[in-house]
């Protein structure tokens, strides 16, 4: 029996790396995908570089994303997540809160990279945009990957990182400068919609120079959290958890109740509104598959 590493996914594909360096195209059974990329598998015998994945490890973390229909999974044994935004094209902030959710419910550590640091219009926009999530005390790094990434170098030393963003952040060109030999493809920002050209289509995993990983994912426009449950998704607001069980009503949902706690600490500058807005759009009915 063979043990390997899944270092790419394309759909119901996978590139394996054996701990001698070669590597296999695995293939799971039945119709199911239940990998991810940096998952530690076993494999059948190899026939001409085929093998099929007879399961996995035990994982430290998965992420992944859902809706009610379906999951994506993203990476697995990864220690941190690095959402990636730039300067321009805009950005969305709920999706930030909502990956920074799904990373603390696996107990993965957050950093937001903060792209084309050298494109100074949308600059202070973007960072106002951020204060919430810098005010919770989540590291902000700023960089213009195609000039000089190295300012992010530090907070991957010794990590399994996960590069989460959406398409057009520049997650292709940190790709590049962080790993030359990548060879990720880079495309032009269609300034028409305000948002990137799917670059990345599958999940990679790469070595760092310093032993740590980098894992890049898809660019994406959503991230559901149907996996998540109410009480879940409210752990993953960090600077809510003093706050929980000071409601007047147990199962309060912080928008009209009174005496709620939360509204009480925005109120008082303890949380920053915004924060709340999105609180509310992710676990409102249907928009992370679990009614309340």
């Amino acid at each position: 029996m063979l043990i390997g590493i899944v270092t790419a996914a394309f759909g119901r594909h996978y590139e394996v790396t054996l701990p001698d360096g070669i590597l296999a195209n695995g293939i799971p059974k039945g119709k199911k995908s239940p990998f991810a990329c940096g998952d530690a598998v076993t494999l059948g015998p190899l026939h001409d570089s085929e093998a099929q994945i007879l399961g996995h490890a035990p994982r430290r973390s998965l992420l992944y994303r859902s809706d009610q229909w379906k999951q994506k999974l993203i990476a697995a044994n990864a220690t941190q997540v690095v959402l990636v935004v730039a300067t321009e094209p805009g950005f969305s902030d709920e999706l930030i809160s909502r990956a920074t959710v799904a990373a603390v419910h696996e107990h993965m550590r957050v950093v937001i990279v903060l792209n084309k640091g050298d494109l100074s219009a949308g600059r202070a926009a973007a960072r106002a945009q951020l204060a919430p999530f810098v005010a919770m005390g989540i590291p902000l790094v700023e960089i213009s990957a195609h000039q000089d990434a190295t300012p992010l170098l530090p907070w991957l030393a010794g990590e399994v990182s996960v590069l989460v963003g959406q398409s057009g952040m520049g997650k292709s060109t940190l790709v590049n400068a962080l790993v030359p030999e990548a060879g990720a493809a880079t495309r032009e920002i269609s300034a028409a919609l305000d948002s990137g050209k799917h670059t990345t289509t599958h999940a990679r995993l790469y070595d760092l120079p310093d032993g740590g990983k980098l894992i890049d994912s898809p660019g994406l426009q959503e991230f559901g959290l149907a996996h998540l449950t109410r009480g879940e998704i409210e752990l993953g607001f960090a600077e809510f958890v003093a706050h929980l069980g000071r409601c007047r009503f147990r199962d309060c949902r912080h928008e009209n109740e009174p005496d709620c706690a939360i509204k009480a600490a925005i109120a008082a500058g303890k949380i920053h509104p915004r924060r709340l807005v999105h609180f509310v759009a992710i676990t409102s009915a249907g928009q992370h598959g679990k009614p309340f």
